[in-house]
């Protein structure tokens, strides 16, 4: 038995173990049954579901009837940049969203950390227009704003924090 795809294979074990690890974490909440789901429910079957599909794409990834004559499919190199620019867009919004006093960030509220999140999450591309950023910024943090503050009627700070004292 040969690995066809060491895309698939790598893939399907970090979904697994991604999975187990969200699974895991859950359990420490309540779990509930069926009929009374707890906190822990929903989280413990979404870990459960993504380990399965992790395991379901790795054995995919394996020659079960030795008819596979080749290299595979190779991993390519680790994208770094984006990598890092879509994790550091998400350590923004969040900070710029409540704000973090111990560090002397005020909080700059929901529009502003959208606009921030979109323009990281950006640099990670290969080519930066300016113009289609700012309009899908602006679009996300209009239809943020609509549907968690206006339809859900979440209480979280939409403005920066100068422009509501």
């Amino acid at each position: 038995m040969q690995i066809k795809s060491q895309k698939d294979f790598v893939a399907g074990l970090l979904f697994s173990a991604i999975g187990v690890a969200f699974a895991a974490g859950a359990v420490t909440y309540e779990v509930g049954t069926g009929d009374r789901m707890g906190p822990g429910y929903f989280p413990l079957m979404l870990g459960l579901i993504l380990a399965l599909l992790g395991l379901a794409v790795t054995l995919t990834a394996f020659d079960w009837k030795g008819q596979y004559r080749g290299d595979g499919d190779p991993i390519g190199r680790i994208a770094w940049k984006p990598l890092i620019c879509i994790i550091a867009a998400n350590l923004v919004f969040g900070v710029l969203l409540v704000g973090r006093p111990s560090i002397g960030v005020p909080s700059m509220g929901l529009l502003v950390a959208i606009v921030a999140l979109v323009f990281i999450a950006r640099l990670g591309g290969d080519q930066m227009h300016w113009l289609e950023t700012a309009v899908l910024a602006a679009v996300l943090a209009a239809g943020c704003y609509l549907v968690f503050i206006k339809a859900l009627n979440l209480q979280m700070p939409v403005w920066p924090w100068f422009m509501v004292e």
